[in-house]
C-alpha cells in the first residue's frame, strides 16, 4: 500500500465532486413533487442528515410515507444525475490527488452514490488511476456509511489507525469512528460550517487544507 503514512479515504459527491448545486435543483425537483416549499443551500446546509429519510423528516415535520419517499427519491436522482454531468470537480481536487499519488501514498475513494454510476463519472472526471480502490454504495438501502467503510477497509487492508476520512459531511465522521480511524470534515458540500463544527473533528474550508490537516493527525 505504498510508503508508510496516512492512507486517504475520500469521499465523493460534496467533497472531490463540486456537485451542492446539483444537489439543490434536484433536492428542491422532488419537494416540488409533494407540493413543499424550495430549499435554500443555507438551509439545506443546517438540516441534511443521513439516512436521508430523516432530512425529509426534518423539513415535513414527520418521516414520509413509502409513497412519498418512492416519489422523492425517484425525482431526485433523476434531476441530480441530469445535472451531475456538466459538474466539475472541486478546485484543486485533480491536483491533490495527483501530488498524493506521484509521492506514493496512497487513497481511494467510498462514496454512497450507485456504484454503478460512480465508477463512470470518476473515470470520465480523469481520476480513477489516483486510487487504489472506488466503492460505490451496492444496494439501494439508505444507510449511512459506516458499514460501507467496514467493508472497504477490509478490501483494503489498511489498518484504521492509518487512514483519516475526508468528506463533507457528519457521516464521513461517523463512519471514521466506527472503525477506528480518524476524519477532517470540508465545509464546501452538504453541512454548514456550524453543524460540522458540532461533530467534534478538524474542519477545514479546502481540500489543500484538509490533506494537510490529514497528515498532521496522530
Amino acid at each position: 500500500m505504498g510508503k508508510h503514512g496516512k492512507h486517504l479515504v475520500w469521499d465523493w459527491n460534496g467533497t472531490l465532486l463540486d456537485d451542492i448545486g446539483a444537489v439543490i435543483g434536484a433536492t428542491n425537483a422532488a419537494f416540488a413533487e409533494l407540493g413543499l416549499e424550495s430549499i435554500t443551500l443555507e438551509r439545506y446546509r443546517e438540516l441534511y442528515t443521513v439516512p436521508v429519510p430523516k432530512f425529509y423528516e426534518r423539513l415535513m415535520g414527520r418521516l414520509p410515507t413509502d409513497e412519498e419517499w418512492t416519489v422523492m427519491d425517484g425525482t431526485f436522482h433523476r434531476h441530480y444525475w441530469e445535472r451531475a454531468e456538466s459538474c466539475g470537480l472541486t478546485n484543486g481536487a485533480a491536483e491533490l490527488l495527483a501530488a498524493r499519488q506521484e509521492s506514493g501514498l496512497t487513497q481511494s475513494l467510498l462514496s454512497l452514490a450507485p456504484h454503478t454510476d460512480l465508477i463512470p463519472l470518476v473515470r470520465r472526471h480523469g481520476i480513477a488511476e489516483r486510487f487504489v480502490r472506488v466503492d460505490g454504495r451496492p444496494d439501494a438501502s439508505t444507510d449511512g456509511k459506516s458499514g460501507h467503510m467496514v467493508r472497504h477497509l477490509a478490501a483494503l487492508e489498511v489498518p484504521a489507525e492509518r487512514v483519516v476520512v475526508i468528506g463533507d459531511a457528519a457521516d464521513d465522521a461517523v463512519a471514521a469512528a466506527h472503525v477506528g480511524a480518524r476524519a477532517v470534515l470540508y465545509t464546501g458540500g452538504s453541512h454548514s460550517r456550524a453543524s460540522l463544527a458540532r461533530v467534534g473533528v478538524p474542519v477545514v474550508d479546502s481540500l489543500e487544507e484538509a490533506v494537510a490537516v490529514a497528515e498532521e493527525l496522530a
